[in-house]
């Protein structure tokens, strides 16, 4: 891949997101060719902001493709039918000027893409609403970690482009919404974020089919995969810390919805963080960290490689057994409990 950028451009970029956003939407208008692509296991923000973002460029006359390392889940299938999310395979990426990196900012996060993306002599444009993991890579950024969704910050694009969002975009857009603010009882749901809901309705959109398609279309093993998963549950400090993980070999269990099993933890009134561990066939363990108020998730993720936002963050820890990841995991969120406890969190 091409060096770095001048640091002095970096600088201004950390301090001028107004200039770097500028710069990105001029990438965008001159761009002839983009690729699009999200992280491994593209999640609902980062689908829906890749449809409604191939909408938008297709209507001001572009080129698009969007290709991810993993294909999207069945119940995303209602994006599916009006935009193709193409697969990688390996060898050449399509022909392209401009990659996008819709919902993450580290190039390793594409998998088994990152080889050709990296070799690639395209431009590479960042938009994305969590927090950067380290010095920017890129070539420009639309990067706001206030947003709760990165398919709001396609909105954002489009209104300042000038293009009217499609049904379609909409359904991308609304997705991006909901998927990233659990229906809206995450904190991070705003003004913006119930405006644009409400915009995308206005589209045409249906919340309740959309709701049925993410969430009611569960096969019968589920309901004993998710009691299975939550009776591995275990409390530590006093129930401020609960922790699940579900190991390799159970392929119910295995294809349990996260947020679901988080969400049922963070129910409890005492708990504070919680930390789902998922160990991986291919080895190692993903880890999904939530809190409710004060925890710092993103910082307990960090130091094990990982990101995210404060609330809400993750790491996939390689070279471990689950037990192994599951002990440096609890010892480390006890340590942070202790030091906000301390700090007065």
């Amino acid at each position: 891949m091409r060096g770095r950028k001048d640091p002095m451009l970096d600088s201004s970029t950390k301090n001028d997101p107004a200039a770097a956003q500028a710069r990105a939407l001029d990438l965008l208008r001159s761009g002839r060719r983009f690729l699009l692509c999200g992280h491994v296991r593209p999640d609902g923000d980062c689908l829906g902001a890749q449809a409604a973002l191939s909408r938008v460029l297709v209507a001001m006359g572009k080129e698009v493709w969007i290709v991810n390392a993993d294909a999207a889940e069945p119940r995303y299938d209602y994006l599916a039918r009006d935009v193709r999310f193409g697969v990688y395979s390996g060898g050449d990426l399509p022909r392209h000027d401009v990659s996008v990196l819709l919902d993450f900012c580290e190039l390793s996060r594409t998998g088994s893409m990152e080889p050709a993306l990296a070799a690639h002599d395209s431009k590479k444009l960042v938009v994305d609403h969590h927090v950067p993991g380290g010095a920017p890579w890129w070539d420009e950024s639309y990067v706001d970690v206030r947003a709760a969704a990165t398919g709001l910050l396609v909105r954002r694009i489009a209104r300042e482009l000038g293009v009217e969002l499609d049904a379609v975009a909409a359904r991308g857009v609304f997705t991006s919404i909901v998927t990233d603010t659990g229906w809206f009882k995450y904190s991070n749901t705003d003004t913006e974020t119930l405006t644009a809901a409400a915009e995308m309705a206005g589209l045409g959109v249906e919340p309740n089919a959309i709701y049925t398609a993410l969430h009611q279309r569960q096969p019968l093993g589920h309901p004993p995969a998710l009691s299975r998963a939550i009776s591995r549950l275990e409390y530590y400090a006093g129930g401020r810390l609960a922790v699940v993980d579900v190991p390799v070999g159970d392929d119910e269990m295995k294809s349990l919805d996260t947020d679901e099993v988080l969400d049922i933890l963070r129910s409890v009134e005492k708990v504070e963080v919680v930390l789902f561990l998922r160990e991986m066939a291919t080895g190692g363990v993903k880890l999904s960290a939530r809190s409710k108020n004060a925890f710092d998730v993103h910082a307990l993720a960090r130091k094990f490689g990982g990101g995210g936002h404060k609330k809400a963050s993750g790491a996939t820890l390689t070279g471990m057994t689950l037990s192994e990841a599951r002990t440096k995991l609890v010892a480390a969120a006890l340590e942070d409990l202790a030091a906000n406890a301390r700090l007065g969190g």
